[in-house]
C-alpha cells in the first residue's frame, strides 16, 4: 500500500468547498484536466453515487469509475475506485468556517494485481504531482467563487 496526502487552507466557506470536492460535476469545473464525467447511477449526490471520470494525462485519456462510499456534509466525502489492479481509496476531510476551510486529502493506493504492485512505486511521483495539481486547482476555484 502507498499513501498520498495533501492539505490546503482555502479562503472560502466550508459549504462551498465541500460542494466542489463532493460533487463531481463541480469538481470537473475546478480541475481543468477532467475531460468528461458520466453518472452511472440515477442519484448524483451521496453514498452509492457512481460515476465515470475521464482525465487527460499528457496526451492520453484515462477513465476511472468511482463510487461515493461516505458522505457527511460539510466535513467528509470518501470515494473508491478499482482501476488497473489497484484500489484507490480517497477521503476529503474539511474543517472550517463560513470564510476559511482547511481541506485535507488522503489517498490510499492498495495494489491487488502483480503488475500494479510492481508499477506503483514507479508512478508514485506522478500520482503525487497530480494530487497537488488538483488541490491547487480546487483552492483557486473556490477562492475565485467566494470573491
Amino acid at each position: 500500500m502507498k499513501q498520498f496526502t495533501s492539505e490546503r487552507t482555502i479562503e472560502a466557506g466550508i459549504d462551498d468547498v465541500f460542494d466542489v470536492v463532493a460533487h463531481i460535476e463541480n469538481f470537473q469545473k475546478a480541475v481543468p484536466h477532467i475531460a468528461n464525467v458520466e453518472f452511472l447511477t440515477e442519484q448524483q449526490r451521496g453514498v452509492g453515487t457512481r460515476f465515470r471520470e475521464t482525465r487527460l494525462m499528457g496526451k492520453r485519456e484515462a477513465t476511472t469509475e468511482l463510487e461515493v462510499r461516505e458522505y457527511e456534509p460539510p466535513n467528509l466525502v470518501r470515494m473508491v475506485s478499482d482501476t488497473g489492479g489497484t484500489v484507490w481509496d480517497t477521503t476529503f476531510r474539511l474543517t472550517g468556517t463560513a470564510a476559511r476551510t482547511v481541506l485535507s486529502m488522503e489517498m490510499d493506493a492498495i495494489p491487488h494485481a502483480l503488475m500494479a504492485r510492481l508499477s506503483l512505486p514507479l508512478i508514485g511521483r506522478v500520482v503525487a504531482k497530480a494530487i497537488e495539481t488538483d488541490m491547487d486547482a480546487v483552492g483557486a476555484y473556490c477562492e475565485a467563487l467566494s470573491e
